[in-house]
This record gives structure tokens, C-alpha cells and sequence, in this order.
């Protein structure tokens, strides 16, 4: 398939797997990585950088903000929208084998281990784990880049310190699990307490503690969690993390009492 402008669909599938690893502000053609994938795939760092803001436009995220992508997407770029937020797993796997076989990726050992244990490998054939570790990179990749490798409730930016947080736990929905509205960027400790329940975000994306640990005298709490209560995250630059993944962690996650 090759869209109005000849980009074919190994070239998109490089294009919108950059776009969801690199942020919305680093869509330009002097951008190092940009520069790199273009190279690789026969087109110029110009072309490449309007196909991420043609992508742009699709967004709902970037457009409800008041930021513009270029409006020249073609029907193939919708079509490929589609397909990945219909199907994150297939579109990771598809695209980071074509990035690999590019020689501009592999496969990330950094990938988050809280994600690897909850997986089930018994009776699992390599072909399968190496998927795996591949949807664990991507998803890493994309949350690391929507929020500017930052968490969202600390502000830190130290990467090794960073994890890719799922709302929805990695066993409880496998359909959801490469899904980057299911993630969140969070330090390790607020991931550990986001994942034990003891911490959630409201509707409004604020933090909430559980009332289990809200009246425990420890100072260390005290300034790693108690000081965010009802004090807004800082929210991607794409993919706006799912209400209902949200709630779903508060009902059955979250540790109110």
C-alpha cells in the first residue's frame, strides 16, 4: 500500500513508531533521530518530520490542546491510526521488527521489570518471549516520551528511576497492555505504591492516598506521597491516560479504606 505521496507501508509504520517515541516538540528536521530514520528509510528529514505532524493531526490529544499537527494526512495514515489503537500489540510488534531489521533498534533489556513478572512464560516458545520483551520496550519508549520522561507526580527525571506504569495491571488485560492510554510515568516508588494500591488518580487526574497509610506519622511519606495529595499530575504530551482504566484502578485497586 503506498499513500499520495509514495510513502510505503514499511515507511509509515517507521513514521508513526517514531511518533509515538519521541515528543510532539522534537517533530522537526533538525531533530538528530529524525534525521537518523529518515536516512534509513530513503526519505528526507523534511519529509519525515511534516509526516509526524500529519500524524499529529490525528491525535485527539494534540489537537484538543490547542496544538496543530499539519492537516495533509492521507487515507493511509488514518487507516494506520486505526489499526494501531485498535491493535498496539500487533502495530509494536510489526513496526520495532522493521526498526531492528533498519539497524535502528533492539530490543531493551530496561524494559520494566514489575510488566515481566506478571507475565506467565510456562509453556511459552522463544518467538513468543521475544515479543514480549519487544511490547515492553515499546511501551516503555512511548510513556517515557508522552511525558517527557518525567513522573507525573514527583517531577523526576532521572530515566534508570523511571518506570512505565500500567493503570490496568499487565495480567488483568491483555488487550490493553501496549496500550500507551493505560500507562503512566512514575518514579519507582510512586509506581510501587500506584501498583499496591495505596495511592490513585481522581477523575480530575489528581493524586489520592489510601486512607490506610494517610494517618501514619512518617516523615518519609510525608514528603514522597502525603505532600501530592489532590495536587494535579502532569498530564502526556499524547495519550491521555483512559478515564476508565483510571477508574478501574480505583475500584478495584485502589485501597480507599
Amino acid at each position: 500500500m503506498v499513500d499520495r505521496a509514495g510513502w510505503t507501508q514499511k515507511q509509515l509504520l517507521v513514521a508513526f513508531a517514531l511518533y509515538c517515541q519521541i515528543p510532539f516538540g522534537k517533530m522537526h528536521s533538525r531533530n538528530p533521530e529524525i534525521i537518523r530514520y529518515a536516512q534509513a528509510i530513503g526519505r528526507s528529514p523534511g519529509a519525515l518530520a511534516m509526516k509526524l505532524t500529519n500524524i499529529a493531526s490525528l491525535d485527539p490529544m494534540i489537537t484538543q490542546s490547542g496544538r496543530k499537527g499539519l492537516p495533509g494526512a492521507s487515507a493511509a495514515d488514518r487507516n494506520m491510526w486505526t489499526e494501531m489503537q485498535s491493535d498496539w500489540k500487533g502495530f509494536a510488534v510489526r513496526s520495532q521488527a522493521i526498526l531492528r531489521n533498519l539497524g535502528l533498534g533492539n530490543i531493551d533489556n530496561s524494559s520494566d521489570e514489575n510488566a515481566e513478572s506478571e507475565f506467565d512464560y510456562q509453556g511459552k516458545n522463544k518467538r513468543t518471549l521475544v515479543n514480549v520483551r519487544i511490547g515492553q520496550n515499546f511501551f516503555r519508549k512511548t510513556i517515557l516520551s508522552a511525558y517527557k520522561s518525567q513522573c507525573c507526580i514527583s517531577g523526576l527525571t532521572i530515566t534508570n528511576l523511571l518506570v512505565a506504569s500500567h493503570i490496568i495491571p499487565w495480567r488483568n488485560d491483555p488487550k490493553n497492555r501496549l496500550n500507551p492510554r493505560n500507562g503512566l510515568c512514575l518514579s519507582v516508588l510512586h509506581d510501587r505504591a500506584f501498583d499496591l494500591g495505596l495511592i490513585t488518580i481522581s477523575k480530575n487526574f489528581t493524586v489520592q492516598v489510601s486512607r490506610k497509610i494517610a494517618k501514619k506519622k512518617d516523615g518519609f511519606l510525608q514528603s514522597a506521597l502525603f505532600k501530592y495529595v489532590d495536587t494535579r499530575i502532569q498530564l502526556p504530551d499524547k495519550f491521555q491516560p483512559e478515564e476508565s482504566f483510571l477508574e478501574y484502578h480505583r475500584k478495584h485497586i485502589f485501597e480507599s479504606l
